[in-house]
């Protein structure tokens, strides 16, 4: 029986990410609804990655076979940008003598995480000390890497409130990188110690970089989820999240207690809370009882919670691509505010949107 808390899409796809062996009894239009919520947020290759992970090829039709190809061709070619631009940043950076640690999809890569070779993404982001930010950045400007953020007020938000400075590109390539100095906005009430982050970072055979231990690999993962976005259509990363824990948890059978105690040392129950909860929930991640169990003392007040459980999957899980639901719409709008709420406390964020918004409306003003 069909659950009644997802369309015919979102359960086609959730299906296939929690029992890929569903593919095997798919009709014609369910394949065709299948590769469109997968194109929807993002993850057609890591479908189509999936499904030969579980060796059910042999079920896939023929034209889905080369929306599947076509897929991981613009996945890898974004890997092979990633890879260079990485190789661009060692260079440019050999002489500044500091840890540079590679956060998110292009640490996935290098950390070798097999499911990061199906993953689509946009940027290169890495984490250094925070006073060498300065130096990092005019060596690149210096190198030809522009910034993004050429009006004044964004450049002083970024710079004053943020965890990472404007974005930059090189002139002459397409790849942003951006630059943190900790894992989430210093105004936020979550505080890890970023000194704790870059301490235990992981060396890298053959490459300069570190990448962030496993348990702070997922932490920061469930912090730029739950905590930094306004989760909508973010399905694709709480498959990061699902894969990052089956793969971590297959290799050290301690795991998940060892990554219960790094939550409470940097003060990210929540976010590590909500990410068990809703990788459980959704995708059926397999996380012991007992660890479940525990991580409920991090759980919010009984009504969040509720309020919670009622918003996440309205608003994470994509919409078919041809219907719009105001339910949706309502649902992601109250975690946007939500997030910016997390970020910065109501003195600085009122006048913080409040300029934004004025200045949007000069923008269509001059353009109209």
């Amino acid at each position: 029986m069909a659950d009644k808390r997802y369309t015919p899409g979102q359960s086609v796809l959730l299906a296939c990410l929690k029992k890929p062996q569903s593919v095997t009894v798919l009709t014609v239009s369910q394949w065709s609804l299948l590769l469109r919520m997968a194109k929807t947020c993002k993850l057609t290759a890591h479908v189509a990655w999936w499904i030969d992970q579980h060796n059910l090829s042999h079920s896939v039709p023929d034209k889905v076979i080369n929306h599947f190809q076509a897929a991981r061709a613009v996945v890898a070619y974004r890997r092979r940008m990633a890879f260079w631009e990485m190789n661009r940043l060692q260079r440019a950076l050999a002489e500044c003598d500091t840890d540079i640690v590679v956060l998110k999809g292009c640490a996935y890569l290098l950390a070798e995480i097999p499911f990061a070779h199906a993953r689509l993404f946009a940027d290169v982001d890495i984490m250094v000390e925070k006073s060498t930010i300065d130096r990092i950045e005019q060596s690149l400007l210096a190198q030809n890497w522009q910034t993004l953020k050429l009006d004044a007020y964004d450049q002083s938000y970024y710079r004053v409130w943020m965890h990472e400075i404007p974005p930059l590109r090189h002139v002459s390539r397409t790849m942003e990188v951006d630059i943190h100095h900790t894992i989430i906005p210093p105004t936020s009430e979550l505080r890890p110690d970023p000194a704790l982050l870059m301490r235990d970072a992981i060396n890298l055979n053959n490459t300069p970089f570190k990448v962030l231990s496993p348990c702070d690999m997922v932490l920061h993962s469930a912090v730029h989820l739950f905590f930094d976005s306004d989760l909508g259509n973010k399905l694709r990363d709480l498959v990061d999240l699902d894969q990052l824990l089956k793969h971590f948890n297959a290799g050290n059978v301690d795991f998940f207690d060892g990554l219960l105690k790094r939550a409470d040392m940097l003060g990210l129950q929540r976010p590590l809370y909500y990410t068990l909860r809703y990788s459980h929930q959704l995708l059926a991640t397999p996380i012991p009882n007992d660890i479940l169990q525990r991580s409920q003392t991090f759980a919010p007040p009984v009504p969040v919670r509720v309020l919670m459980d009622a918003l996440i999957p309205v608003a994470l899980l994509p919409e078919h691509p041809d219907e719009s639901s105001l339910a949706v719409r309502f649902a992601r709008w109250l975690l946007y505010m939500r997030s910016h709420y997390l970020r910065m406390p109501l003195k600085l964020l009122i006048p913080h949107l409040a300029r934004k918004s004025l200045m949007r409306f000069t923008r269509v003003q001059s353009v109209s």
